[in-house]
């Protein structure tokens, strides 16, 4: 299964916490970026932060990672904690224990 990495991000939030855990926290992969904005209006606004992770949250949950906690109204889906399942978890670990690969060049 692909996963993004916000996605990845977000089931290694949920298996880190042991209850529900608020959608607010979610927003420190954006903060915890590596790429500085030259200047204030040069990173993303919270409302593109916010729709991707909504994003990303919705198809966590069609794919049946997490379960998400809030209220349905008859226009809109207002999530605002999630909890991972037990397959969640499993990808979480899986998440966990990859090696990433470090882009070394081969001498030739």
């Amino acid at each position: 299964m692909k996963l993004s990495r916000l996605q990845k991000y977000i089931l290694l939030q949920g298996f880190d916490s042991k209850n529900k855990l608020d959608r607010k926290v979610l927003l420190g992969f954006y903060g915890s970026s590596k790429k500085k904005p030259v200047s204030a209006k040069a990173g993303p606004s919270r409302e593109i932060m916010v729709n991707s992770i909504t994003n990303s949250i919705e198809r966590l949950i069609k794919k049946g990672l997490i379960v998400g906690f809030g209220e349905i109204t008859k226009e809109k889906t207002y999530i605002t904690k999630i909890r991972l399942t037990k397959e969640g978890r499993l990808v979480a670990k899986k998440a966990l224990g990859e090696q990433r690969r470090l882009p070394f060049k081969a001498k030739g």
